[in-house]
């Protein structure tokens, strides 16, 4: 199994902050937000590869970044070509773009690399492998505001995702969706056909969106709690607040 962390934005809405300095390699209790993601992979030997795509204009911060981690030879840094949050490919074609290029033909973990958990992605893997199809993560949200900002779903009783819709005006249900996936090898190649029938290719949710539809997809209600990086002021909280991994 190979894990593909998106590291390509541009993260906007944390300038200064971030103009110059990519938001994944910002630091908590120590270390970068990415390491604690790979950190907690690494401690069950699950992953085979980590595949992190970035921007052309930040690729030499997460080379310098490779070059100076203890697990540099299961890393590799790939550069999607984009220079700027207007030409940016959207995070299903860097998906995609990690696919073809690394010549990836086994399952793979996809995650956001801007996010922190404190509950292990073990426990994902394992779910996974368990359900034998593709999967992703939900947790219920009761604010009609945050849930118009994030892929929501409809799920049955055997957790099988019956529909999503990425932030929707009106959602159908309370079950939001992160940027956390593992897709079945045998789903990779609906990447390229669902991109090539119109799936839009910004956030992640709307690939997904198309695949429930064609293939079953799962979904596991997360057992902890998800800390999205979304402004300065909520860095400066997780900073101080963050506790780890339970």
């Amino acid at each position: 199994m190979k894990c593909i962390i998106l590291a390509a934005g541009y993260a906007t809405r944390m300038y200064p902050l971030t103009e110059n300095f990519p938001k994944p390699l910002l630091k908590v209790k120590g270390k970068p937000i990415i390491d604690w993601l790979i950190d907690d992979l690494e401690t069950k030997g699950y992953i085979s590869e980590y595949i992190v795509v970035s921007n052309h204009k930040f690729l030499d911060s997460f080379k310098n970044w490779k070059e100076s981690n203890i697990k540099a030879n299961k890393i590799t840094v790939i550069d999607d070509g984009s220079t700027e949050n207007d030409n940016r490919l959207g995070a299903v074609r860097d998906i995609q773009f990690a696919v073809e290029t690394q010549n990836i033909v086994e399952d793979i973990v996809v995650l956001a690399g801007d996010n922190l958990l404190d509950f292990s992605l073990n426990d994902f893997v394992e779910y996974f492998y368990k359900k034998n199809g593709s999967c992703v993560m939900r947790h219920f949200e009761s604010s009609i505001p945050k849930l118009q900002k994030t892929g929501v779903a409809d799920i049955d009783e055997d957790d099988h995702v019956l529909e999503m819709e990425e932030k929707p005006a009106v959602p159908k249900t309370n079950w939001a969706i992160p940027p956390f996936y593992i897709y079945k090898k045998e789903d990779l190649s609906k990447i390229a056909e669902g991109i090539a029938i119109g799936c839009p290719t910004d956030a992640p949710g709307n690939f997904l969106s198309w695949l429930c539809k064609n293939t079953a997809v799962y979904a596991m209600k997360m057992p902890g709690v998800r800390y999205d990086i979304g402004s300065i002021d909520g860095y400066e909280d997780i900073k101080i607040n963050y506790k780890g991994i339970n």
